[in-house]
């Protein structure tokens, strides 16, 4: 979409709006996740005069009209999902404390209702937190379902049903995105991860439909708990998206774990038993499950804001279309975050809330920088990524690459005897030594892969890896010793894959 930038204090002046005209908001705000809250504190910060911010009422189970301050991330997402990680993996770390001469009974008991209640505590406390950011920001804070009415007017539907309508000079939607369920037969009797993060219960069995880093995590998670685990995926391998090498790493890793995996399946249909829940997959087998957890995708949280009828515009999935600076094809509406359906990370809908509030409050026109963004899978042990996988490598560049990689036996497991090898990869441009790409599947890996990210946001050299001096003992010192070249991609006939 090109247009001409809107930025406050400029003498440009919103399309469609008359000169002098005086809103109740300069910025209007649906949606007070992650993406919500950062751009309202930052365009108060910027001198915005008058933001107004809406969210649904707080629950940790989110539905059309249930939400909460802090939103996914916050309330259902990363921070109660790492939690459970933390907690799922004093599993193996009890287990190898015995070689370290922790003497241990052969019996470790696990109180799930008590990691569910510190989970919950704790996520009370964050939605307590954000609440009181906004009020230091002097941004005014509305508990209802907002949607748009006009190219510059919102109505908040109030708990008790009272409408309030209120104009602003700016709109930004930052409602995230929800789980989505597969269509088959009984798919009422599955969770999702909102209610899979406040099960009463721990599951004995549970099956996991999915390949993506949510299926993997909740996987771990049960299993490191000591659920057994079966999980459910339509690709050969997990983590479409990844590198290849990388995602065998995981699969051989969950595997080594004690988890069933099931490359190229389907679930066909779900049906209650008096021994729990009969899973039929498309290959005819039958699993019984106390839990199925489907982790089949997430749809943009776009359906109720009547979007249509102001002329916003959506693609197919119900993503917002927007440009560059986030702006839709109303002038005066913006958006930011799972909504827009770019690359669906919180760092990232707090960058692009961060350049919306600079472009438009602060005179200083930011589009988000989509390069070298570091991720991580938080299975156990995680797999962290920065840059380009091998496969993304092959596809963008044109010359040679150099594939340097690293498999060790962590020190760790060398005296607790665990076999499970740590992974880490370098992607090299042949002509120009620049590191492309970098992964690791290991302990620790989010951490050390974040460092090495600064790294590849400056441009970093082959030769610069190479010259800085490790920390001894220690995994992450692999990343600069690595010398030898594992293979060289030459860049005619590079392969595709599609695993």
């Amino acid at each position: 979409m090109a247009r001409k930038m809107l930025i406050d204090g400029e003498a440009e002046s919103v399309p469609g709006v008359e000169q002098g005209t005086n809103f109740d908001f300069d910025l209007f705000i649906i949606g007070a996740g992650s993406g919500g809250v950062r751009a309202a504190r930052f365009s108060s910060n910027y001198g915005a005069k008058k933001v107004g911010i809406c969210e649904l009422p707080f629950n940790p189970i989110s539905s059309e009209t249930i939400g909460g301050v802090g939103g996914t991330c916050v309330i259902r997402g990363c921070v109660p999902k790492k939690i459970l990680v933390y907690g799922a993996s004093f599993g193996g770390e009890l287990e190898d404390a015995r070689n370290y001469g922790w003497e241990l009974n052969e019996k470790v008991d696990f109180n799930w209702k008590k990691l569910l209640q510190k989970k919950t505590d704790e996520i009370n406390r964050l939605n307590g937190i954000y609440k009181r950011l906004l009020s230091n920001a002097g941004v005014k804070l509305f508990e209802g379902e907002g949607k748009i009415v006009g190219p510059n007017e919102v109505e908040v539907t109030q708990l008790d049903g009272t409408k309030l309508s209120y104009t602003a000079k700016h709109i930004l939607i930052a409602t995230g995105s929800r789980a989505q369920r597969p269509n088959i037969p009984g798919q009422e009797l599955g969770i999702t991860s909102d209610e899979a993060l406040s099960l009463e219960d721990l599951p004995k069995r549970a099956v996991v439909l999915g390949g993506g880093y949510i299926a993997v995590e909740f996987a771990s998670i049960w299993r490191g708990m000591g659920s057994e685990v079966d999980l459910v995926f339509r690709k050969e391998l997990l983590l479409r998206g990844f590198d290849d090498e990388m995602r065998a790493v995981v699969a051989r890793n969950l595997e080594g774990r004690g988890i069933n995996l099931h490359p190229r399946t389907n679930l066909t249909q779900l049906i209650k038993t008096e021994n729990g829940i009969k899973v039929i997959t498309d290959h005819g087998e039958e699993l019984i499950a106390d839990v199925v957890l489907f982790a089949t995708g997430r749809a943009p949280n776009s359906k109720r804001l009547n979007l249509e009828a102001v002329g916003v515009e959506v693609d197919k999935a119900g993503a917002i279309k927007v440009d560059e600076y986030s702006r839709t094809s109303i002038p005066s509406i913006w958006a930011v975050g799972d909504v827009t359906n770019r690359m669906n990370l919180t760092p990232v809908a707090l960058m692009e809330a961060s350049c919306f509030a600079k472009t438009v409050f602060n005179g200083q026109a930011s589009k988000p920088d989509y390069s070298n963004i570091a991720c991580a899978v938080f299975s156990i042990p995680p797999l962290s990524v920065v840059g380009l996988s091998e496969e993304q490598a092959i596809e963008q560049t044109k010359g040679d690459l150099l594939i340097f990689t690293s498999t060790f036996n962590p020190m760790k497991n060398t005296i607790s005897g665990r076999q499970e090898k740590t992974v880490m990869k370098l992607i090299v441009d042949a002509e120009t030594d620049k590191v492309l790409g970098a992964s690791m599947c290991g302990p620790d890996a989010p951490e050390i892969i974040q460092g090495i990210a600064i790294a590849l946001k400056c441009g970093a050299t082959k030769e610069q890896f190479d010259s800085t001096v490790g920390i001894h003992p220690s995994a992450a010192e692999e990343f600069v010793t690595m010398r030898t070249v594992t293979r060289r991609v030459t860049g005619s006939g590079k392969p595709k894959t599609n695993l």
